[in-house]
């Protein structure tokens, strides 16, 4: 229970550009239903309604701080829509600090006056899904949004995937050469976390 009193489970999907989380959640909440709510990804939402992407450092920072209080209140706002669902969110508030200028994400969180453990916390479970440019796969795709090299992805994935993976219900779905075998694994594992707690025959 966190300081809003919530009453829902909440699984995040991350992990590298180009990694199949955005697809997965989508199918997912389609084959489940109404007991999923999925949180849709805050960043490519603000980018593709105009909001400004540039590279210099303090825009940048700037620009993760307003993703962060976005995601933190849309979660917020469909936890209270849908109260005893399970949230299934495209990304969390952990992912700007593997977007924060600078390599160390120290400043991401001291700067939004938090902390690793603390929005670790946030989430019940973590399914992280690989990015395909760690197998060399082009991410190019129908995301807009999406602006990064496949270095660019890789280092990405990398940064994190360190900070998720301190998380004690973390899920990784590997890199596949198969995109659907790639999808069935990671819905296996979302299917699994819903069965081992019983989140489906709760009350809404």
């Amino acid at each position: 229970m966190d300081a809003s009193g919530r009453n829902h489970f909440r699984i995040v999907l991350t992990g590298g550009p180009g990694g199949g989380k955005s697809t997965a959640a989508d199918l997912f909440r389609r084959e489940i239903g109404e007991k999923i709510v999925v949180v849709p990804e805050t960043a490519t939402m603000l980018f593709t309604g105009g909001f400004p992407r540039v590279g210099e450092h303090k825009a940048r920072a700037a620009t993760q701080k307003a993703i962060f209080h976005a995601q933190v209140a849309l979660e917020d706002i469909q936890g209270a829509l849908y109260p005893g669902r399970v949230l299934l969110c495209d990304r969390g508030t952990i992912d700007g600090a593997a977007f924060w200028p600078g390599a160390a994400p120290l400043g991401f969180f001291e700067t939004l006056g938090t902390s690793l453990d603390r929005e670790l916390g946030r989430y019940d479970a973590v399914i992280f899904f690989e990015s395909a440019a760690v197998g060399d796969i082009s991410i190019e795709g129908g995301n807009p949004a999406r602006t990064e090299s496949n270095a660019e992805a890789r280092e990405l994935d990398m940064r994190l995937r360190e900070l998720w993976s301190t998380h004690p219900a973390f899920h990784f779905v590997p890199h596949s050469a198969s995109f659907f075998a790639k999808l069935q694994e990671g819905l296996r594992q979302l299917q699994a976390i819903v069965d081992q707690n019983g989140l489906l025959h709760r009350d809404s």
